[in-house]
């Protein structure tokens, strides 16, 4: 009986993961065996690193979380509690981005969360309409650079600015932020 070799199918297979292994280190990114044993090791670790990834950013946000709390005079665990008595819906990463960015915002979900444990009924807010709200200022601070300079100039002039007259474009869209 004659021999079969595979032929083109073998050598896809191992170039194939070949490729995969560019850029390991020694033999590994050369030898078939060893870099065949260093790719499926690798997509182990990757499987497991993504897992930890995710521990490890959840833990980062309930410590973003638990600072800002502790500013606001509560601690983290009141606070959630808080916040799951009043119905109010909002994921630790909204929580601690609202923490480090909007610290007013997070102030009132404070006083809501404490208003609840104190057995007051509050307004149920969810993720959704967390992020609507910053969308919408997003869209409000960008409408300003699509106006031209004379209706620039009239909201300037509503609000109060001084000297908006004599004021360039890129000088009234600093003072109206």
């Amino acid at each position: 009986m004659t021999r079969v070799k595979g032929g083109t199918v073998s050598k896809t297979r191992r170039r194939k993961v070949l490729k995969e292994a560019k850029g390991y280190f020694g033999s590994k990114h050369r030898l078939y065996k060893t870099a065949q044993e260093q790719v499926f090791h690798s997509g182990a670790y990757a499987y497991r690193d993504r897992k930890a990834n995710k521990r490890n950013f959840r833990k980062l946000w309930i410590t973003r979380i638990n600072a800002a709390c502790r500013e606001n005079n509560i601690s983290y665990s009141k606070f959630m509690n808080g916040l799951s008595k009043a119905g109010i819906e909002i994921n630790r990463k909204v929580l601690s981005e609202m923490a480090i960015n909007d610290p007013a915002a997070f102030a009132k979900l404070v006083e809501a969360s404490t208003a609840a444990l104190n057995g007051k009924t509050v307004k149920k807010v969810t993720t959704k309409e967390v992020k609507e709200t910053k969308n919408t200022q997003n869209k409000n601070k960008a409408d300003y650079s699509a106006m031209t300079l004379a209706e620039l100039k009239n909201i300037a002039k509503e609000q109060g600015i001084k000297g908006y007259s004599t004021m360039k474009k890129d000088e009234l869209l600093a003072n109206l932020k």
